[in-house]
């Protein structure tokens, strides 16, 4: 049971089998612990072989990488790479420097003597040739071009991720893309500009491991003859020798798996988003047009018949090509002829005389603007109504608990240059016209001073309101009006629009759509209630309670009592009611102050016994039908209420019974329709009851 216990401790310890993390971490401590601790000369065999195939890796990955970001971790791998080249140069020229001629490291030793060719003098002088052309490819073609292409990469990925934004998001407002689609292309944006900002400090790596390597082969051959001379005791040509052989080849060693990653971070900054890998993309663009293999071949011919080149090799070439040349044309006249029956065949099933959908689509809320307010809505201006739009759009589910379809925005040349448009399912439902450069300037009520400019009317709630300049901006915010400027305006009427005509965005298909994803947490509540009503019952009792701004956020609560009550009546007005009172927390709070004070006019009861006796059943529910001049002394002395209310900065709230409550709402609804009834089972017990005046008829 202990060495149970002890081995589940180290298990949870060092993670579980197999866990990448764990391994990854031990390997670069380790890399870090080799630059101090001394290798043995097979392990040191082993690292070194294990780092070349480790870049031979790297190559290839990059090689078959579709775009630069699917490679995201290339950055880090690039540090971790070079740090463990650097800490392998380190070992090793500790052990030379150590045992000198009795070094037995066979990785450095063959490419001491097998890459050159040959050994003694003219292999040392080769192999150290060859080192010096390699670490000048390096340093002076590949990472000096690498490092510049990563810089304007990183500087041209950050300057265009706003208009990038502002793009993506201009065509998830115009409905072209989803939500998720929306938010995956900005993901992806950010990982773009997040993957060129670290490759520019990465790069910097492959040009220090460049400069550090020259360093340490460099300190290897003179610290290498000082030491077989001084303490070695070696004869100083001997020594030079071997250290130069040794130096020689250890600087080979790390400078050829360099040279593999170096290349690998040049291909990887220098590709372009594409749909297919570096081999596809080559393969696809070289054999677009065959007459640059048939000029080739032609030009190798020609060579061929010159005196001097070798046309044993020329000739033969010449016909490699001719032959590719052949295949390409062969492929593409396939090709052509493949397209030309598959159009055929579509064309064949297409009907010539159906032409278009029998059913011409409607927007469920556009947005429809002159060309004057374009402007508004360009990605290259700021496009910064595009912006409110979404976040009106969030705003609304949150408050209201209706996800909005996408909002449509398109330009109307019937339309004035400065007039705007809101339909629905293109019905025109409000209008206004902005003058560009200029700010809106409303006066809230009790500013004396005037502020002078052009006349006109807030296009949301008709308040008078004057067009001024920007230089007055501050002189009119001094003086207490508000301020508005172009896109706020047109923001705030399309927050008014939804609130007024929530209940007609709301169909059969957004209702369902709302169960359905109900569905997924409560199914025992949506299958309850769907029992006993239909999908039309429950559209109806939610486009009631929109119609009087109630937010249905809380579908749980409102299909908990259609459940109750559904199998009771089928009766929409009944149902909106019992639905209203499982919200009566959230009607109370949104009327009260912080105090939880609710104030509320009350009805005197002759009068509220001639509204219930002048209920009417109708198609759509019951109404009231008062006499007109009952009406009119009924719809003055409300008047008269809610103007009192208005004065003391309250809003103004009705409260009556239960029976009566749609019946005063509905009496009321077309002089008052923002007024708030509620009735008695509504208030809850924690809420404090003000009444601040009744309303009597004279």
């Amino acid at each position: 049971m202990a060495d149970t216990a002890r081995i589940s401790r180290l298990s949870s310890f060092f993670g579980k089998s197999g866990d990448p993390d764990v391994f990854i971490a031990i390997g670069v401590i380790a890399v870090v612990m080799m630059i101090i601790i001394p290798l043995p000369t097979i392990l040191l065999d082993t690292l070194m072989a294990l780092n070349l195939v480790l870049a031979l890796f790297i190559l290839i990955i990059v090689l078959y990488t579709k775009k630069p970001t699917d490679f995201s971790v290339f950055p880090t791998v690039l540090l971790v790479v070079t740090v463990f080249g650097l800490a392998l140069n380190i070992s090793s020229t500790r052990l030379i420097l150590i045992r000198g001629s009795a070094f037995n490291g066979r990785m450095v030793r063959a490419f001491s003597t097998f890459v050159v060719g040959s050994g003694g003098t003219e292999g040392l002088v080769v192999g150290f040739i060859i080192f010096i052309i390699i670490v000048a490819v390096q340093a002076a073609v590949i990472t000096k071009g690498s490092t510049r292409i990563a810089e304007v990469a990183a500087r041209f990925a950050l300057d265009s991720m706003p208009g990038k934004q502002m793009a993506i998001e201009a065509e998830y407002n115009s409905g072209a893309i989803s939500e998720e689609e929306a938010l995956a292309r900005k993901n992806d944006l950010q990982r773009e500009v997040d993957f060129y900002g670290a490759m520019d400090g990465s790069s910097k790596f492959v040009s220090g491991n460049v400069k550090v390597g020259i360093f340490i082969t460099v300190v290897n051959i003179l610290g290498g003859i000082i030491v077989g001379v001084s303490l070695h005791g070696e004869p100083f040509t001997q020594a030079l020798g071997t250290y130069i052989a040794f130096s020689i080849g250890d600087g080979l060693l790390s400078q050829f798996p360099a040279l593999l990653v170096s290349t690998a971070t040049g291909i990887i900054v220098t590709r372009s988003v594409s749909n297919g890998t570096f081999g596809e993309d080559v393969g696809d663009q070289f054999s677009r047009d065959e007459r640059i293999f048939w000029i080739g071949a032609g030009v190798l011919l020609l060579f061929s018949v010159l005196p001097g080149f070798p046309w044993y090799v020329l000739i033969p070439m010449a016909f490699l090509l001719g032959f590719v040349a052949f295949r390409i044309r062969l492929n593409r006249q396939r090709k052509v002829s493949f397209q030309q029956s598959a159009a055929k065949a579509a064309e064949a099933k297409t009907p010539k005389e159906e032409e278009m959908s029998p059913v011409v689509p409607l927007d469920p809320l556009s947005l429809e603007l002159g060309y004057g307010l374009i402007p508004l809505v360009d990605k290259e201006k700021g496009a910064e109504l595009l912006e409110r739009v979404t976040r009106i759009r969030r705003e609304t589910a949150l408050d209201m608990g209706i996800v909005l379809p996408r909002i449509r925005i398109i330009d109307n040349m019937r339309l004035e240059p400065s007039e705007y448009c809101f339909k629905i399912k293109g019905v025109d439902v409000g209008r206004g016209k902005i003058r560009m450069g200029y700010y809106l300037c409303i006066n809230p009520g009790g500013v004396a001073m005037e502020i002078p400019g052009e006349k006109t009317r807030d296009p949301t709630f008709g308040l008078p309101a004057v067009w001024i300049s920007e230089d007055r901006r501050d002189e009119a915010e001094r003086a207490g009006y508000t301020v508005v400027d172009p896109p706020s305006i047109i923001a705030t009427h399309l927050t008014e629009i939804i609130k007024r005509h929530a209940s007609e965005i709301l169909g059969r298909q957004e209702t369902q759509a709302i169960l359905e994803t109900l569905k997924k947490d409560y199914p025992a509540v949506v299958e309850e209630a769907l029992k006993s009503l239909s999908l039309g019952d429950i559209q109806k009792v939610l486009q009631a309670l929109l119609r009087e701004r109630v937010s249905i956020r809380n579908m749980v609560a409102i299909l908990e009592s259609l459940a109750d009550f559904g199998p009771v009546t089928r009766d929409v007005g009944f149902l909106t009611e019992k639905a209203r009172q499982s919200l009566a927390r959230q009607l109370c709070l949104q009327f009260a102050d912080e105090n939880r004070v609710l104030r509320v006019l009350t009805l005197e009861h002759s009068l509220e016994q001639k509204i219930l006796d002048s209920g009417v059943q109708t198609t759509s529910g019951m109404m009231s039908a008062l006499d007109p001049p009952v009406q009119r002394s009924w719809i003055a002395a409300l008047a008269r209420a809610v103007a009192a209310v208005h004065e003391q900065g309250w809003p103004p709230v009705v409260l009556c019974s239960e029976q009566a409550r749609c019946l005063v709402k509905s009496s009321c609804e077309r002089e008052f329709p923002d007024l708030t009834v509620l009735s008695v089972p509504e208030i809850v017990v924690d809420i404090t009851l003000e009444a601040v005046g009744e309303i009597r008829l004279e």
